[in-house]
């Protein structure tokens, strides 16, 4: 909690204050909609807190009432008359439960410190969990005491992975990301893996493990991320690092890096929710284990290691067809020659057989020695087999095999490449997708209120941000006639107010109609509110101190259409050039519909030069062609036939942040 003012909000953001009684219209500032902090005049008359007009003018050149050309040089602090009239406005004790005193607003920091037995609780119990984090830091528990599972496929830190340029690798074997276009692939005419001065081209990922120190153990990191086993993304990937924050100032993480670890406990295969919870857990040092990929590089082969204390194993799969995916990703390290399975799909033929594991080495493929192969030559092996592919794999002494799945129709989330038979036309049922964890219900409030008595609530969103977010509310303030009410909720996405349109709206139109209509005598609210179903699961509406409050990822997943607002990303790249992003999502039988989702995009490519794209967009329209029902054997060849440009019509929502 802040010491100044008593309560949670970012570092960088401004102070909140529970006000005793309703504050004049001419005190508030047009922004925040609170009343006025640090107080700036604009030449054209208008004021607003320091730190909100700071922050707007690093996005606009416009004052955010009028829209006149302004910058933040030629704003200057208000007279001496007006920050004493908002330093004398009466404030209620944030720690209403222990103290129930008010004072002027310049009086709060010196009580919190001095005088309030609230806040000199909160200081103990903070201190003593930073005591309790430093004993147990100094007396780590005995390895063999945690419960944990370690999933073999994730290497130390510091080693490196080669995700194979394969498109037969990734595309036709299936993948962890059903469908991945795999950003490093390009056929030729003839449909061959490209060869440039004779070595294969590689795309280069490391994993490595980053220690972050905070001098706040609650500090919030400052980066949004996406992804989660209850996603079609499936691993936690990072969509955005923000300006000025620990991970910032530690420089180590980027944009499309996956988190692996979080203080040791695998989060690779946990639900959305929940890696939110793990990565917003207070402590002085985090450690993280992280998969980050570098770009291309060209490798030649290296020599085979020992194979001592190792079990050699013969697994035979049978294909249904020619065109039918194993559900096998297939890598190549950089401190070990030969091709290893990094990943196998869930659902796939591979998964339900469960006698292949992460991690296992392939030595041959249908008697074909692939000791010192590469993915792109396993490939071409299984995809011109047309039923049994037989493997000798080599294991490492302990590796459990996943659990065998049961039977049922094979996923036919990979697409062929090459030679693949065509796509069987199928009535796709109609069903609910992974979205259904959370629910949306319409509502509206109707109220009566005094002409003067404000909404009491803060927004955020608006067509304007940079996400082009529909207006949702951030807080319900304890003033007010909606916090009177208690139906509006923090969350709920507002539709309407007294009949005007809110869903188009950028976030000044939207708070100029909300002011405007807050005069009258009674308000109706239309809007959308978030139903968390009954599950295991964490709250969607995590209410952690000492991070600032937006939705989660996840939760955007679940509007309706009608909210979403897309737009037209285009690219072009060379004639040997990939367009450097891959997808998974698309439609299965065993889940019907799912969106197609980006999840990663490749140093030094077209879709990173363009920096328009981010880890976690939804596709919905690949040059036109509304991609909803596809199946990713179907999007997939028609990203390949776009040789030098393509539009992707996309909808971005914000990560969640931790």
């Amino acid at each position: 909690l802040c010491c100044e003012c008593g309560q949670a909000h970012p570092l960088l953001d401004n102070h909140l204050y529970n006000f005793q009684d309703e504050v004049d219209d001419e005190l508030i500032c047009h922004i925040c909609l609170q009343p006025l902090l640090q107080p700036m005049d604009t030449p054209c008359g208008h004021t607003y807190c320091f730190k909100c007009l700071e922050n707007f003018m690093q996005e606009y050149s416009f004052c955010p009432m009028d829209r006149k050309k302004l910058s933040f040089q030629q704003c200057h602090k208000s007279s001496l008359l007006v920050r004493n009239l908002l330093d004398k406005l009466v404030v209620l004790c944030p720690f209403k439960a222990e103290c129930q005193q008010t004072m002027q607003r310049c009086e709060l920091e010196a009580h919190l410190q001095n005088r309030c037995p609230g806040f000199k609780k909160y200081k103990s119990e903070l201190q003593r969990k930073k005591n309790s984090i430093s004993r147990g830091k100094e007396d780590p528990p005995a390895r063999g005491e945690t419960n944990t599972p370690k999933d073999p496929e994730v290497p130390s830190g510091g080693s490196s992975l080669v995700a194979e340029s394969s498109g037969a690798a990734v595309v036709s074997l299936g993948t962890a990301e059903p469908g991945l276009v795999n950003p490093a692939f390009e056929e030729t005419e003839e449909g061959e893996s490209l060869v440039h001065n004779g070595t294969i081209t590689s795309l280069v990922a490391e994993t490595t493990t980053i220690e972050i120190h905070r001098e706040d153990p609650e500090e919030e990191l400052g980066m949004r991320i996406v992804g989660g086993k209850d996603t079609p993304l499936g691993n936690i990937v990072v969509q955005e690092v923000l300006r000025d924050s620990v991970i910032a100032a530690d420089g180590r993480i980027a944009p499309g890096d996956h988190i692996l670890e979080v203080n040791g406990v695998n989060i690779s295969s946990v639900t959305h929710c929940q890696a939110v919870s793990f990565l917003r857990h207070p402590g002085p040092v985090l450690h993280l284990l992280v998969l980050q990929e570098k770009g291309f590089s060209s490798r030649s082969s290296q020599q085979d290691p020992s194979s001592t204390n190792r079990e050699v194993i013969h697994v035979t799969l049978v294909k249904r067809d020619r065109s039918e995916p194993l559900g096998i990703k297939l890598i190549r390290k950089t401190d070990e020659a030969g091709i290893f399975i990094l990943d196998l799909l869930e659902g796939g033929l591979a998964a339900k057989n469960g006698k292949l594991s992460r991690n296992d080495r392939v030595l041959s493929i249908n008697g074909q020695d692939l000791r010192q192969g590469t993915p792109e030559a396993a490939a071409q092996i299984i995809q011109t087999t047309e039923s049994r592919v037989n493997f000798v794999i080599l294991r490492q002494p302990g590796v459990q095999l996943g659990e065998p799945m049961e039977d049922g129709s094979t996923s036919n989330s990979s697409s062929s490449s090459n030679g693949g038979s065509p796509v069987p036309h199928r009535r796709r049922p109609d069903q609910n997708h992974y979205r259904r964890k959370s629910n949306y219900q319409k509502k509206t409030v109707a109220i009566k209120k005094e002409p003067k008595e404000s909404l009491g609530i803060t927004i955020g969103g608006g067509r304007d941000n940079k996400n082009k977010l529909p207006i949702y509310v951030t807080s319900v303030q304890p003033i007010g006639c909606l916090f009177r009410d208690g139906r509006i909720k923090r969350g709920d996405v507002l539709l309407s107010i007294n009949g005007i349109d809110l869903t188009h709206l950028n976030y000044y139109e939207a708070v100029s109609a909300l002011k405007s209509n807050a005069a009258s005598h009674s308000v109706t609210l239309k809007a959308l509110e978030i139903l968390s179903l009954n599950s295991p699961e964490p709250s969607l509406d995590i209410r952690e101190q000492g991070f600032s409050w937006s939705p989660l990822w996840i939760t955007w997943l679940g509007l309706p259409s009608y909210l979403h607002f897309c737009q037209d990303v285009v690219l072009s790249k060379g004639n040997l050039e990939s367009w450097g992003f891959s997808i998974v999502g698309g439609f299965e039988e065993s889940k019907g519909n799912q969106p197609f989702f980006i999840k990663t995009i490749v140093p030094g490519t077209p879709a990173f030069r363009d920096r328009k794209l981010k880890c976690g967009d939804e596709i919905v329209a690949v040059n036109g062609v509304p991609a909803i029902g596809m199946s990713n054997s179907e999007l997939i060849p028609m990203l390949k036939e776009q040789r030098n440009r393509v539009t992707l019509t996309v909808v971005s929502w914000p990560g969640s942040l931790v």
